[in-house]
């Protein structure tokens, strides 16, 4: 019999792009059988597929879900707002509301401007800091992630030379090469772009160091260049300010997205008091970008994390997971490498090259009610609570002993 998610499945290939009718990282065609494409709801920690399947959420939506699903003071903020009006002939309120909860909020921000998606705010940045320095080069680490727009899309299919001809490349944590794209520059940088630590897809996760970060602030210093931190993804996890407020190192811009509105559409770009002339000088706009709906459930989400200690509650819930993950991969004789910070976790076992016991381990998981992505880093929630972590743990022990069954039997590998 053929299956709700099938069904769906179908018929958007009918009338969709791709296979299974689904493109960019939604699509489940790269991911191992049993994975649904199409979901019904979420609630707290939870979703549920349309074939009524319910799974531990350690994906989180891909980030934009910080407090869980339908927080209900953010829906009711939402709710609140829907009901005077969304998308105006003009913004309301809530825009500058929030703009000056930014620049309260986020270390060395004086300004404040939105859009809707990663990309835009990304995008904003390297212009910004272009129309700032009249130059064209910005400085990207190898493999980084920095959204979908033709200068910095991972396929370049569609798109041409000269978008990437602004980029120039460097390795993460690595100042020398830094310096060497500095050098193949001859010095012509307008921005520094980097994410607060190397969470590339299919790798393990990699912290900035202290001296990398703080080098990177020496060099744009030099330059006069402008240091961009690509907070969208792990912004508002780590830290409530910048990301890197802990070492001491402020951005000049910063693009933000995904948690600060948990789950509604916004993005934001923050930057200094030096770069506002700049900023005023580019053109960029969007016709949902004033919506005030979104605006509205950011400033609900972003007063949770405050009042309620959101950070340090994300980051002992992904503790508590990471320890139980080590128990029981050394139960059953497995070596794991746990990477990245304990709020954005990520588990490969050692020796798994070509990651078939990760993809095993995520598939038994799924079987058994944990949804997790065996090639991109997850995400935990507020409402991932002690007991939402031990049904995770619950799920994950079959899922390891599956992994030992297989390196035993010589299936996926010694």
């Amino acid at each position: 019999m053929t299956t709700p998610n099938a069904a769906l499945s179908s018929r958007a290939a009918a009338v969709m792009p791709w296979k299974d009718g689904l493109y960019g990282h939604m699509t489940t065609a790269s991911l191992p059988s049993g994975y649904p494409q199409f979901y019904e709801r979420g609630d707290a920690a939870r979703v549920w597929d349309v074939d009524g399947n319910s799974y531990v959420d350690l994906m989180c939506s891909w980030g934009p879900i910080v407090l869980g699903h339908h927080h209900p003071d953010v829906d009711a903020a939402a709710g609140a707002q829907q009901a005077l009006g969304d998308v105006l002939n003009g913004p309301g309120r809530p825009m500058v509301e929030l703009a000056e909860l930014l620049t309260d909020t986020v270390s060395g921000a004086d300004w404040a401007m939105f859009a809707k998606n990663g990309t835009d705010a990304t995008t904003i940045c390297t212009m910004v800091a272009r129309a700032a320095t009249g130059r064209d080069a910005i400085l990207v680490a190898e493999g980084a992630y920095h959204g979908s727009a033709p200068w910095c899309t991972p396929r370049l299919d569609g798109t041409i030379a000269e978008d990437r001809g602004g980029v120039e490349r460097y390795v993460f944590n690595d100042l020398a090469s830094v310096e060497a794209a500095v050098q193949r520059r001859d010095g012509d940088v307008a921005g520094i772009l980097v994410s607060p630590f190397k969470h590339d897809a299919g790798h393990d996760q990699e912290l900035v160091t202290a001296e990398f970060a703080r080098g990177l602030r020496a060099i744009c210093d030099r330059l006069g260049a402008a240091l961009i931190i690509d907070e969208v993804r792990a912004g508002f996890r780590l830290n409530l300010g910048s990301s890197w407020d802990d070492l001491g190192v402020a951005a000049d811009l910063s693009a933000w997205g995904k948690a600060m509105a948990n789950g509604y559409a916004l993005s934001a770009v923050t930057g200094t008091a030096s770069l506002r002339e700049a900023a005023t000088r580019i053109y960029v706009t969007g016709s949902y970008w004033y919506g005030n709906v979104a605006m509205a459930a950011a400033l609900a989400t972003l007063k949770v994390l405050r009042e309620e200690d959101g950070i340090a509650r994300l980051r002992s819930a992904g503790q508590r997971l990471r320890d139980g993950f080590a128990a029981q991969a050394e139960a059953h004789g497995l070596a794991i490498n746990q990477t990245g910070p304990p709020q954005m976790p990520y588990l490969t076992f050692e020796g798994d090259t070509e990651r078939r016991r990760l993809r095993l381990f995520a598939q038994q998981a799924l079987a058994n009610g944990l949804f997790l992505h065996p090639g991109h880093n997850w995400f935990l929630s507020l409402a991932h609570t002690d007991a939402e972590i031990d049904r995770a743990l619950e799920a994950s022990e079959p899922a390891f002993a599956a992994v030992r069954d297989q390196v035993e039997a010589g299936a996926v590998g010694a």
